[in-house]
């Protein structure tokens, strides 16, 4: 799943209405977010699952340890290819 279907999802929660109150607040939508981004990355805890470098990378700046089983700071090596590679997707995304 792409972060922009994780946006479109982020957006409807924001924009659903909770009780008389009007929408959800800015710090609840960010919340949801974030649990969004969780659960999708939770779904696909494989390298196997890992479609790009950048996939792997999120997923081992998530928690996903065994992404990089032999330490070399290379996680799913069967998608990423450097480490240079690897550090400047993290830079990017802010891991």
């Amino acid at each position: 799943m792409k972060w922009g279907v994780i946006a479109a999802l982020a957006a409807m929660v924001m924009a659903a209405p909770v009780g008389a109150t009007g929408s959800l607040s800015e710090q609840s939508a960010k919340l949801s977010v974030e649990r969004v981004k969780e659960y999708v990355v939770a779904q696909r805890r494989s390298c196997k699952a890992a479609s790009t470098c950048e996939e792997a990378v999120e997923m081992w700046c998530g928690g996903y340890s065994r992404a990089d089983a032999d330490g070399d700071g290379i996680p799913c090596e069967n998608v990423c290819r450097s480490r240079s590679q690897v550090d400047a997707i993290k830079q990017r995304i802010g891991c």
